[in-house]
């Protein structure tokens, strides 16, 4: 699970933050013991959990790489997490040198690693935006500096969305992210579930809850209606390990091994 918000500019060391325990799932450096305890505690719940997050990262290089090869110029990634190579746009420069990324997390840690996401190539651009999803309006503001949106943007909302509670409407967050993108642009979402094991998921929920953090798996139907009034890309809304696994074979992205509990899918707007 990467970040959906906390708010101001000073590291709180005190408790848990969900983007760096994601790091942590992820191999990273950028945690602290608060985190580690944490994130510890979900891996006792669901040992599978760093395979979770390999498998959330892998679907979001592929899923990147998917638009960019369809002709997507721009990104905006919200909910970026501390940066992990290759970052989303080494995936998209490596297809189109000239695709320009904003990317938008409200973790202070993330900011301080900002430096790391803005290495372009010479004939695209990347910017940094610290700001909250639950504030869609700020965000596309900002990164209206950096993005012509007069021209198809893709929007990620990856492993971020279970992080927003039903009282903060995500479905609302999503419709005003979405409704200044012009037509042909993109949704890529994911999400973990419940779905094949509510009892260890509610657990894993309380764990984030305890630390501060709002988390929330949903069902399939749930997830799925956060594409209301988009054109699904197929296969659809499916497990990430079914969603393109040819396109990392295809660049060497490994095996993803098992199925994960994490739903995903990409939508183009009409």
């Amino acid at each position: 699970m990467t970040d959906a918000g906390t708010s101001g500019g000073q590291i709180d060391t005190g408790k848990p933050h969900s983007a760096r325990m994601y790091d942590y799932y992820l191999g990273g450096k950028d945690n602290y013991p608060v985190d580690a305890e944490a994130a510890e505690q979900v891996i006792s719940l669901f040992p599978a959990t760093r395979e979770l997050a390999l498998t959330n990262r892998l679907f979001m290089h592929r899923a990147s790489r998917l638009l960019a090869e369809r002709g997507v110029r721009q990104f905006l990634d919200i909910g970026t997490g501390i940066p992990t190579e290759p970052n989303l746009h080494q995936i998209v420069q490596g297809v189109a040198p000239e695709a320009r990324v904003v990317y938008a997390d409200n973790d202070p840690i993330v900011l301080r690693h900002a430096q790391a996401l803005l290495h372009s190539t010479r004939e695209g651009k990347t910017a940094y935006v610290h700001g909250d999803v639950r504030e869609p309006g700020k965000i596309i503001a900002a990164a209206r500096e950096t993005l012509d949106f007069s021209r198809p943007i893709a929007l990620s909302l990856v492993a971020l969305l279970h992080l927003v509670a039903d009282e903060d409407e995500p479905a609302r967050i999503v419709r005003e992210l979405l409704e200044p993108l012009p037509s042909g642009s993109y949704l890529t979402l994911s999400h973990a579930t419940g779905d094949f094991d509510p009892e260890t998921w509610e657990r894993v929920v309380e764990v984030y809850r305890k630390g501060g953090t709002a988390a929330q798996v949903r069902t399939r139907d749930e997830f799925s209606a956060f594409f209301t009034g988009l054109e699904l890309v197929e296969p659809g809304v499916v497990l990430a390990a079914r969603w393109h696994p040819e396109l990392g074979e295809q660049h060497g992205g490994g095996d993803e091994g098992e199925e994960m509990p994490l739903y995903v899918g990409v939508a183009r707007k009409p």
